[in-house]
């Protein structure tokens, strides 16, 4: 911790300097009157800045990057895995993932395994350290989700879900934004 004097003229007392933590995300101002998809994007954009956030501030260290919490969590769900498996998963590179996984290997969170399908292609796997922190990390989301969920209707969740389910499976399965751009208007 950064600790300097700074004298206060009216106390007169020296107060230690708390280190530099990041701003919270100013708050959506915004009110669409039409309901339209641009509504559900604007909320989408904001609500992902403010859960990026939280996260920091709840996992600290051990949860330091979104991308290094959803490695531990999909190897410790969902088994060993290859870099290119992990990478196809979120839509990004192997090369985007690589010096991640790298880290977590050297922090003993990961483990390299031999991989029987593919020799130049290893496996990862989640140790039991990274499955613990896992599991604290999982505690500590459900208590927070349980405080900020309560007094939502579990019906409205469930729409809300299911809406934003379709609209992220509209922009994932067809290219009708694409075709939007190279046209100039939407495709009916």
């Amino acid at each position: 911790m950064m600790t300097g004097s700074l004298s206060s003229s009216r106390v007169g007392a020296t107060v230690a300097r708390m280190p530099a933590r990041p701003r919270a995300p100013r708050r959506l101002r915004k009110v669409h009157v039409r309901p339209d998809l641009r509504a559900i994007v604007d909320e989408c954009i904001v609500l992902s800045d403010r859960l990026r956030w939280i996260a920091a501030q709840m996992h600290g260290d051990d949860g330091r990057l979104a991308t290094r919490r959803g490695i531990l969590r999909g190897l410790a769900r969902f088994g060993a895995q290859t870099v290119p498996d992990l990478a196809r998963a979120r839509s990004v590179t192997r090369q985007s993932l690589q010096p991640v996984v790298s880290a977590l290997v050297a922090e003993g969170l990961v483990e390299r395994l031999a991989n029987p399908r593919h020799a130049r292609s290893p496996l990862f796997r989640a140790t039991p350290r990274a499955v613990a922190l896992v599991r604290a990390m999982d505690h500590n989301d459900d208590r927070v989700l349980a405080a900020v969920g309560r007094g939502l209707a579990p019906r409205e969740i469930a729409i809300a879900a299911r809406v934003l389910r379709d609209v992220r499976e509209r922009f994932e399965a067809t290219f009708r934004w694409k075709v939007a751009l190279r046209t100039g208007e939407p495709r009916p």
